[in-house]
């Protein structure tokens, strides 16, 4: 059971969203729809969703040939085909033409391509494949969608005598005209048409000298609009025709709604199967638009959203051609709760709502802009309290909203619950409402809630920093140029930067001045102190990531230069084999030589054969021998190797809950107090972190 309402609709800007989803559709079915999205009821149901939006996603995205999803619904020839006696007019039966024609094309997609695209399929084929309905409303209309002149006999006989009369009617006025042109009569204009009906444009004081019917004048009276003699029994004649026409065409379409009417069912689900599709594609287009993907789904609470952007900020810097930097974030049942501090206009809103727009988005079975390799969990409650909500009617303040909104969280908040609390606590006094807020805090954490909360308060970050599943987060400072970053920080509270806000918004000096001598000396303090570990920590970052890419490059170096010293070693090698190779071929042919030049044809050469057998035979030896040779050189490399791998360094010790570490890349010690896979969560004095497990080493 989702547990949803506008309010967080609201808070989270999801009207927005489904706005521009509702700019996507065709038809008002899909529209609606969108216009009342809220969240599915389970995960299956999600994962089906998403998996459907996802296929027709693919073949967008890799340009497969698939049917126009160009449509209009049949709301209206449904209803007619309901009734008894009702008939189809032209532009319905239009209507019904191209979407069996569609429907049909789909359906010859599926049976190509059902296995890749398994749940399109499914859903396409709640339709049947039948010709049935396209050739009988193709006898009856021509490629143009006009009515065919031999749809029937009757129409054929009837359409022949109208072009027949027309014809006549032509040939008589034309010499009415004539006849009047020549007496002087007729206007400028000639001519005009008073309802389809050609008339004699007639001076008005020329008007009783002409045989005809009078059927309008010109606005001046300056001209009389007169229908000859010579055409008016054959005008009555071709409205008679005409009027034959319509009562032909009208039977017509009353046989071919007959003939539909047997297949209702089949048109139902025509109109079934294309407003479904027509919701899928908008979502698809959307997703288009903000680059959504469907991330992986898991049956529990978590959130690991990798590269997460808020799509409408995204789109909006898009059209101001601005960055928009994305978020990462990752929430368990060991790190639930997520305290986000910082300065005013630092992003902290900002990241909180891309946590539950997107969450929320994906419930829907929306696809969402993250890292495809992102992981949503499933939540039951997803719940906010954002802004300053003030309730006129029942004059509640922000303050009274917020406390009967905190109320309303307490009675129904469980471990399937996230709740989205921004500005957490304000409203009130800051001692008073701080000390109700951390008690609220406390409590919904008793309830093993997931919540991303931002606030000011230091009794709240100091919470964040005692809670085991709770961690604190900033919002990153540059306090050199005195501009927010955007940029989230896991491990530490923010501070506020208050008096550097009011600075680089012209505030002036003695006047911060004034303010820091009235406030405790002991929180200035703090407040300094957590810029200083920011500003440390950011330096920090910043060196570790100029160490980690000089590391890398040295490393490329150091790989390619034992490369190239491999490569001159084994061409050396190579160089030495040939050089002795060609030496032995030179002394073996000076040999061989000698042994030529001592041959004697005339002679025996008994002693010069036993030489030569002898030296063959020694030179065999030592080819063998060299052979040999090798052999064990390459079974002692072999044997080495084995040995190498035989005495490979043993892993050490995994670490565990309560060891003491320190980071490789620095001196910091600390505690470990949460493991989970391969992420650890750290206790460096007071101040809790989250890091990876290879980045930390056991202090026995």
């Amino acid at each position: 059971m989702i547990l949803f309402d506008e309010q967080t609709a609201e808070d989270l800007n999801f009207k927005e969203i489904r706005d521009q989803l509702v700019g996507f559709c065709y038809g008002e079915t899909a529209q609606k729809k969108f216009e009342h999205l809220k969240p599915l009821r389970n995960l299956k149901s999600a994962e089906h969703h998403l998996s459907l939006a996802n296929e027709l996603l693919r073949i967008r995205e890799e340009s497969i040939r698939f049917p126009r999803l160009e449509f209009k619904e049949l709301l209206y020839e449904l209803k007619i085909l309901g009734k008894q006696g009702a008939f189809l007019e032209l532009e319905s039966i239009i209507k019904i033409l191209y979407v069996s024609r569609l429907v049909n094309d789909l359906l010859k997609f599926t049976q190509k391509n059902h296995q890749e695209f398994p749940l399109l399929s499914a859903q396409i084929q709640e339709a049947e494949y039948t010709t049935e309905i396209v050739e009988a409303i193709e006898r009856i209309l021509d490629n143009k969608m006009r009515v065919k002149d031999n749809a029937t006999e009757e129409l054929y006989r009837i359409r022949m005598s109208i072009n027949a009369i027309r014809k006549q009617i032509t040939k008589n006025f034309d010499i009415a005209l004539k006849r009047m042109r020549a007496k002087g009569y007729l206007a400028e204009s000639n001519e005009g048409l008073v309802n389809d009906r050609r008339v004699l444009s007639i001076v008005s004081s020329y008007k009783r000298q002409v045989k005809g019917k009078i059927l309008g004048s010109s606005n001046t009276g300056f001209l009389t609009y007169i229908e000859p003699e010579e055409t008016q029994s054959l005008n009555f004649e071709l409205e008679q025709l005409l009027d034959d026409e319509r009562k032909e065409i009208n039977r017509i379409f009353k046989v071919l709604t007959a003939q539909i009417q047997h297949q209702l069912p089949l048109m139902e689900a025509y109109q079934n199967v294309l407003t479904g599709l027509d919701f899928v594609q908008a979502k698809v287009k959307y997703a288009q638009l903000i680059n959504g993907v469907k991330p992986a789904l898991i049956d529990e609470s978590y959130i690991e959203m990798t590269n997460a952007y808020h799509p409408l900020l995204w789109l909006k810097n898009e059209e101001l051609k601005k960055p928009t930097l994305p978020q990462t974030i990752r929430m368990d049942k060991f790190t639930r709760m997520l305290v986000i501090s910082g300065p005013n206009a630092g992003g902290k809103s900002i990241t909180l709502k891309t946590v539950g727009l997107l969450q929320l988005m994906m419930q829907c079975g929306l696809l969402v802009p993250v890292d495809a390799n992102s992981k949503f969990g499933w939540f039951h409650h997803i719940l906010s309290d954002i802004g300053d909500n003030q309730s006129i009617e029942n004059e509640l303040s922000t303050y009274s909203y917020r406390l009967k909104r905190m109320h309303y969280f307490l009675s129904v908040a469980n471990k399937r619950t996230l709740l989205l609390l921004d500005e957490f606590g304000t409203g009130s006094d800051p001692d008073l409402g701080g000390a109700l807020a951390e008690v609220f805090f406390e409590k919904l954490y008793s309830k093993k809630s997931f919540g991303v909360i931002t606030t000011h308060y230091g009794n709240i970050k100091l919470k964040a920093a005692q809670l085991a599943n709770t961690l604190n987060a900033n919002m990153l400072f540059n306090v050199d140029t005195l501009q927010p970053m955007y940029k989230l920080s896991i491990g530490q509270p923010g501070s506020s930067f208050t008096f550097e806000v009011a600075t680089i918004n012209g505030i002036e000096e003695d006047i911060i001045k004034l303010a820091k001598e009235k406030v405790n000396s002991t929180k200035i303090e703090m407040d300094k102190l957590i810029s200083e570990l920011q500003r440390e920590k950011s330096n920090y970052e910043t060196i570790n990531a100029q160490t980690r890419i000089a590391k890398l490059i040295a490393e490329d170096e150091r790989k390619a230069y034992e490369l190239k010293q491999q490569q001159y070693e084994e061409r050396l090698e190579r160089q030495q084999e040939v050089m002795e190779r060609n030496n032995k071929y030179v002394t073996s042919g000076k040999k061989m030589l000698q042994f030529i030049n001592s041959y004697e044809t005339k002679k025996g050469n008994k002693v010069l054969l036993s030489e030569l057998k002898k030296y063959v035979a020694i030179e065999k030896n030592k080819l063998e021998a060299t052979e040999k040779e090798a052999r064990l050189k390459a079974a002692v490399k072999v044997k080495k190797t084995s040995n190498k791998k035989k005495t490979a360094k043993k892993p050490t010790k995994p670490l565990e809950v309560g060891d003491t570490v320190k980071l490789i890349e620095g001196k910091q010690v600390g505690k470990v107090l949460e493991i989970n896979g391969t992420e650890a969560v750290v206790a460096f004095g007071n101040f809790k972190t989250k890091t990876q497990l290879n980045k930390l080493a056991s202090i026995l």
